[in-house]
């Protein structure tokens, strides 16, 4: 115990998390954020001059920093796994399989892929397709290899843009959601590494507009490997962080299909 936490002690602890505003970028299947105070200091004052604030919150589950449970998607009705998804779900109860509840706390081998760095770009082009020819380069260049259970982040710069709502979701393209990500190609690179989980700073992960989703269901349905979305990789890629111990929580949301996290990265 007490080497563990000398280890802590010597480890720099970097927030992987995106703040949430009212008007923070959401990707438009999914509803906004709303915030607001329901109770103002002063509202009521007790003895001694004493007085709360307080606040109410609402979001989609899959809005600002989150994972996707493998109960996100589905094809040809069948969950991960060949379970039917039909008898398995409702609006009350959600999806009662693979629900994000089911997610285990993540402590685990964290590794970076800074596609963008790796370009000499700040940010990737909003119509860019990650191949695995991209992230094997990347790899070998930052000296990392990808190991099974491991959660590896792919920063293609779009982190920058998060308080520019309309460019981080479209990149100026209009109301479609677009943005450079993974082709299918990749994500088979990914899966046959065996990782844990793949995340990104973008809002969808693959590259958008995809009309089939095809990396979401080869990850999620085909391979259950778990999504994270809407990371800020900034601060680790400015310090060549590329290998980490990656902690995250989803919240215990019965039935839920995704949940949002605080991620940290600590090396």
């Amino acid at each position: 115990m007490n080497d563990l936490l000398a280890l802590l002690g010597r480890a720099r602890v970097y927030d992987l998390a995106q703040p949430y505003f009212v008007g923070m970028p959401h990707f438009p299947t999914h509803p906004p954020f709303l915030f607001g105070l329901t109770k103002k200091h002063g509202d009521l004052v007790t003895e001694g001059g004493v007085s709360s604030a307080a606040d109410a919150l609402a979001l989609g589950s899959h809005v600002g920093t989150h994972i996707d449970a493998l109960a996100h998607f589905s094809c040809g009705g069948k969950l991960h796994g060949g379970f039917e998804v039909k008898a398995l779900q409702s609006d009350g109860g959600g999806v009662q399989k693979h629900s994000v509840d089911t997610i285990a706390p993540i402590l685990r081998r964290g590794v970076l892929l800074d596609v963008a760095a790796h370009l000499n770009q700040d940010a990737l082009p909003v119509d860019f397709g990650i191949t695995p020819e991209h992230l094997e380069s990347a790899a070998k260049a930052q000296n990392v290899s990808i190991a099974k259970g491991d959660v590896v982040l792919l920063r293609t710069g779009w982190g920058r843009y998060w308080n520019d709502a309309a460019r981080y979701i479209t990149g100026g393209k209009g109301a479609i959601a677009s943005g450079p990500g993974p082709e299918l190609a990749a994500a088979r690179w990914l899966s046959a590494n065996g990782i844990f989980a793949a995340g990104s700073d973008t809002v969808a992960f693959e590259r958008v507009p995809a009309g089939e989703m095809p990396v979401h269901v080869h990850l999620l349905v085909d391979n259950g490997i778990h999504i994270i979305e809407a990371l800020n990789l900034e601060e680790i890629s400015s310090q060549r962080v590329y290998e980490f111990v990656f902690v995250a929580m989803p919240l215990k949301i019965r039935g839920a299909t995704g949940s949002p996290i605080r991620p940290l990265a600590l090396a």
